[in-house]
């Protein structure tokens, strides 16, 4: 029963802020006071009287140098890199309104588009693409009280609730009061919050089950840029032309701001098992995972991890080790790993399940473990990077991603695991690691995912699969989209004309109409 263990065990061990952000363990306190703009452009600033204006419809108005910087801080490498060096990533020209309700969601947006004033929506900021920090100053929208918990639908399965309630929040209440589980399990749960998980397109530990985010959305409320409150989807299929609900899903506060989500839940499981077996390479494993998918099985773990990874997590160093456990009736958990073990048998060799699964769930939801090394060593750096490819591309992507980023000086390794599955293709997880001067951090980072992504633009795979664009994948945006590119545009253009939302992520332009 993974999904019941996770509320028991908690998250992070319980070292985290429960319903709240929780700052990142490498915070430090720092300074823009040298004037630097960080990772800011040409930042707008909010004069007197918009500020007076603002404090009479939110709860709260912060203007303190460091108000803005815990209240901007999120979990992004480059984050790390800039206030490890002193220097905070989005200095003085913000302001923070935090708001509980709709309606001040609306007014706020209306005088920032009277004003033609950026806004970026804000929440948990646990997200590491640099999505919710305000690249062009303004105003930073904090929802994390917007956080109630609306109805429940028992016939139906369908929960309504506000956008800025945390997950662990969320989940503990499905589950205690409803019975029901969402089956959400990003490793950020207990720092993150549901409108967050939306509004990046995010998925969780048990996605080949229970779906990505997107398969778990009924409907939504949304605020545009003018302030004006609609509505999206609402149904479970339909044909009345284009679904305009998938897309605000993935568009990180750049079309609209998500207020109001209603999901779609799964009665709790109480019953679950595990399987584990080793394979002598990365690529024997992607062909088992690609046969157990295609034979129609769905486990809600399919999880392998290359050499290296399995040494790591596993002390495995000498295997591929390959961890499928699911959840449900009995019946269909028992039936889907036969057939899984069926698969391996052929070229796999059986491991400790009992061992590995124990050992898997002990480090799902442990935060910040990357970050630390930015303590610890000073010229380290530290990131992952997921995407998506299809079946036959994977074992090629996997081995020339793994040689571009040892390629890259200062690399200290490249490593990655297969974190979720579709009879089509699957997502292949990097982890990314480097020990240069500490001067040079920002350069390695950059280098390492060009070469990264110049790999996976070739193949035609897809950039993120679930941590979404933000401000570190926009460069590769329209080379990834290519022709589709200027519909993108055209759709910001059309529901955001005055580029006033979350300028310069998703491969948007930083530039706004007054510049």
């Amino acid at each position: 029963m993974i999904s019941k263990d996770a509320i028991k065990r908690g998250y992070n061990r319980g070292n985290y802020v429960v319903g709240a952000h929780t700052p990142p363990s490498w915070a430090t306190s720092v300074s823009s006071s040298n004037g630097n703009q960080g990772l800011q452009t040409a930042p707008v600033h909010v004069n007197k009287e918009t500020i007076e204006q603002l404090k009479q419809i939110a709860d709260r108005v912060m203007t303190s140098e460091q108000d803005v910087i815990n209240f901007t801080r999120d979990w992004w490498a480059r984050t790390m890199i800039s206030e490890t060096e002193g220097q905070p990533a989005t200095p003085m020209a913000v302001i923070v309104c935090c708001v509980s309700t709709v309606e001040q969601v609306q007014a706020v947006m209306r005088i920032a588009h009277e004003k033609s004033l950026p806004v970026t929506v804000s929440a948990g900021r646990s997200n590491v693409t640099g999505a919710a920090l305000p690249l062009r100053g303004g105003i930073v929208l904090d929802v994390c009280e917007l956080n109630k918990l609306v109805s429940f639908d028992k016939t139906s399965q369908i929960v309504d609730v506000e956008a800025g309630m945390f997950g662990d929040v969320f989940e503990e209440i499905i589950q205690k009061e409803y019975g029901m589980t969402m089956g959400h399990w990003p490793s950020s749960f207990g720092i993150s919050t549901v409108g967050g998980w939306v509004a990046c397109r995010g998925a969780g530990q048990l996605s080949t089950r229970y779906g990505k985010i997107e398969d778990m959305v009924y409907g939504m409320d949304i605020v545009l840029a003018d302030g004006q409150l609609i509505t999206v989807g609402g149904y479970s299929r339909a044909a009345t032309g284009p679904d305009l609900q998938q897309l605000f899903i993935g568009s990180e506060g750049t079309l609209g701001i998500i207020v109001r989500i209603r999901f779609k839940l799964h009665r709790l499981p109480d019953y679950g098992r595990a399987i584990a077996w080793g394979f002598d390479s990365f690529a024997e494993g992607l062909e088992a995972c690609r046969q157990i998918m295609q034979q129609g099985t769905t486990p809600a773990v399919l999880r392998l991890y290359d050499n290296l990874e399995s040494g790591v997590q596993f002390d495995l160093p000498n295997t591929n080790v390959l961890l499928i456990a699911d959840e449900g009736a009995k019946e269909v958990v028992d039936a889907f790993l036969t057939i899984a073990e069926r698969v391996c048998q052929q070229t796999g060799q059986p491991l400790d399940h009992a061992f590995i699964f124990e050992r898997w769930l002990d480090t799902r939801y442990l935060t910040g473990k990357s970050a630390e090394g930015f303590k610890r060593t000073p010229g380290l750096v530290a990131d992952t990077l997921e995407m998506i490819g299809c079946w036959r591309d994977l074992s090629t992507i996997y081995d020339e991603v793994v040689a571009a980023i040892n390629a890259v000086p200062g690399t200290l390794a490249g490593s990655a695991h297969q974190s979720h599955a579709y009879v089509d293709g699957a997502c292949l997880y990097f982890s990314l690691r480097g020990d240069v001067e500490v001067t040079q951090r920002a350069a390695w980072y950059r280098a390492a995912w060009d070469a990264a992504n110049q790999v996976i633009i070739k193949h035609k795979a897809t950039l993120s699969h679930h941590h979404g664009v933000g401000l570190l994948r926009s460069p590769y945006m329209e080379r990834s989209l290519s022709s589709a590119f200027p519909i993108m545009q055209s759709l910001k253009a059309a529901l955001d004309p005055k580029q006033i939302l979350n300028p310069g992520k998703l491969g948007f332009s930083t530039e706004l109409p007054n510049d």
